[in-house]
């Protein structure tokens, strides 16, 4: 997730349309009076033709949908290195492109979203899922996480072993209310570690508990950094010479 699309599409949109339109104001009656055969200058040519094209991609990625890859087991076993995943950029509400100021409120992140932020000490694209939400209080103990003093409901599934590795996880079904989803972690101590989550902000973990860099190491994230909510995976690619495939599609709770 390092190439930041919506940064290039905005600013190719804006030379085009500048180009564009300052050849209307400025030149183009000038050309034509001294020569009305005159040829359209290459340059605003290709502004003319590629503007509404960028425009349009501009606007279906920066406030529909934009698709991502997965660049990192932090999200297994959800997700996967090389899944494909379709980010809805209205759900949270409509934000202008590059600037991500928000213009209207849809609706906010719940726990158990899987949400496509920019973390506070990294311009990249991260992608975790919604622990906390403004006003919990989060205690993350020995493995086990404790929302408003009510600790989440966990189910052994049984033991994994990773796939570059030796390394022996365990795979548990974890639950917020009526809502569950599978995640990784090895053993059972950790130090208690307690957030009071404040207004405007959400605490992040991946589900690859004991490989993941989230909210227990950099802290919540802001309300101004969210990108969108990530809805399904709609295609899957293995790293190397493999072809894409359909094999891991699926909707989201």
């Amino acid at each position: 997730m390092d190439i930041d699309l919506p940064f290039i599409l905005f600013w190719a949109v804006l030379v085009c349309g500048v180009v564009w339109l300052g050849d209307v104001l400025f030149f183009k009656q000038r050309r034509l009076a001294s020569d009305p055969e005159a040829e359209e200058p290459t340059l605003v040519e290709y502004a003319r033709s590629f503007f509404p094209v960028l425009l349009l991609v501009l606007v279906l990625r920066s406030f529909l949908a934009e698709p991502y890859q997965i660049p990192s087991e932090s999200m297994v076993p959800t997700l996967e290195i090389g899944d494909f995943i379709l980010v809805n950029k209205y759900a949270y509400g409509l934000r202008l492109p590059v600037f991500g100021t928000k213009v209207l409120d849809v609706g906010d992140p719940e726990r158990g979203d899987i949400m496509v932020f920019v973390p506070p000490h990294d311009p990249r694209y991260f992608i975790k899922r919604v622990i906390g939400v403004p006003g919990d209080t989060v205690r993350y103990e020995n493995k086990v996480l404790y929302i408003n003093g009510e600790r989440l409901k966990y189910e052994l599934i049984g033991e994994v072993t990773g796939r570059d590795t030796d390394e022996s996880m365990r795979e548990f079904v974890e639950s917020f209310g009526d809502r569950s989803h599978t995640i990784y972690k090895n053993g059972d101590f950790e130090r208690p570690r307690v957030w009071q989550i404040p207004a405007g902000e959400y605490l992040m973990m991946g589900d690859n508990r004991d490989n993941s860099h989230d909210s227990r190491f950099w802290g919540p994230v802001s309300e101004d950094s969210i990108v969108g909510k990530a809805v399904a995976i709609w295609l899957h690619k293995d790293p190397g010479w493999h072809l894409p495939n359909f094999a891991r599609n699926q909707w989201f709770n």
